[in-house]
């Protein structure tokens, strides 16, 4: 997570594949504010944490499509793939 440059981000399956919901678990019990918890979002662009996460992702200049993340412009590639 810590790699996830400000600006864009990774879903949770990005993090975790075969095991999205573990990544999720991780996070919803992290207390680290160092930790930018808000660059994960599920893989259809939405958010788990909502107008708390959107604020400080659009802080970012994150792009959004209506209620969700614009995926195409904003998510960062992953070296083992999409």
């Amino acid at each position: 997570m810590r790699a996830i440059p400000p600006g864009y981000v990774r879903t949770y399956g990005d993090l975790s594949p075969g095991a999205p919901r573990f990544a999720g678990a991780v996070l919803a019990r992290l207390a680290d504010p160092a930790v930018p918890w808000h660059r994960v979002v599920r893989a259809d662009g939405s958010l788990a944490k909502g107008a708390r996460q959107r604020a400080l992702l659009c802080a970012e200049g994150v792009p959004f499509r209506g209620a969700r993340v614009d995926m195409r412009a904003a998510r960062l590639e992953s070296w083992l793939g999409p």
